[in-house]
């Protein structure tokens, strides 16, 4: 990929897993983060879905994700293994109103490791999102619990997240692409992942 005045461009494409159980608002998710909008008419995915994002990421560089939206229903859960080949980044989504469902999501990630890893046997880089903050009803304990809880699992990191207000979305996804990149790039020994905190992320999100 050439620009304009002949200068050479990195163009990145990743696969990224969208996963959690059935209306946490994984399809919210990509919506907003895609499209820049938000469906109050649930329509729950069946199978898999699939979303492109680009992105401008550093002057000369350009990030495209290739979105798979994989359906929560308990029939296609043992099907969508079929689905992780070739990922190079994941998206686990619960809701935080329903406790049940961040239960679901450690099981979701253990799925996920023992389907598909990087290079060496590193484990994909997944971030956790804790959706529908803007809910009545978020457990304030549950959400006290999230750090051990990625750390326990393996997480890079999580976000409270609302599809609606649109709330840590971007942050999210900027969070879960420098993380990409630092794989892609072999530089995971020399810059420690866990200096990309959820700060840093919100700042690269302002700026892209």
């Amino acid at each position: 990929m050439a620009g304009s005045s002949g200068t050479v461009c990195t163009d990145k494409l990743f696969k990224v897993l969208v996963i959690g159980d059935l209306d946490v608002g994984k399809s919210s998710i990509i919506l907003r983060y895609v499209n820049k909008r938000f469906n109050e008419t649930y329509k729950a995915s069946i199978g898999v879905d699939f979303a492109l994002k680009t992105i401008v990421w550093e002057a000369k560089t350009v990030v495209r994700l290739q979105l798979w939206d994989i359906g929560g229903q308990e029939r296609f859960k043992k099907m969508s293994r079929v689905y992780y080949k070739a990922a190079m980044g994941a998206i686990v989504v619960f809701d935080m109103t329903r406790s049940s469902t961040l239960e679901a999501a450690s099981e979701w990630k253990q799925d996920l490791d023992s389907s598909v890893c990087l290079d060496g046997g590193r484990p994909v880089p997944a971030v956790l999102l804790a959706n529908k903050c803007d809910m009545t009803g978020r457990d304030g304990d549950l959400v006290s619990s999230l750090d051990k809880f990625c750390k326990d699992h393996s997480f890079a990191g999580w976000f409270e997240t609302s599809a609606k207000d649109n709330i840590n979305i971007d942050e999210a996804g900027a969070f879960l692409v420098q993380h990409m990149m630092l794989c892609d790039s072999e530089l995971t020994e020399t810059v420690e992942p866990d200096r990309i905190t959820p700060e840093l992320a919100t700042q690269m999100a302002d700026y892209h």
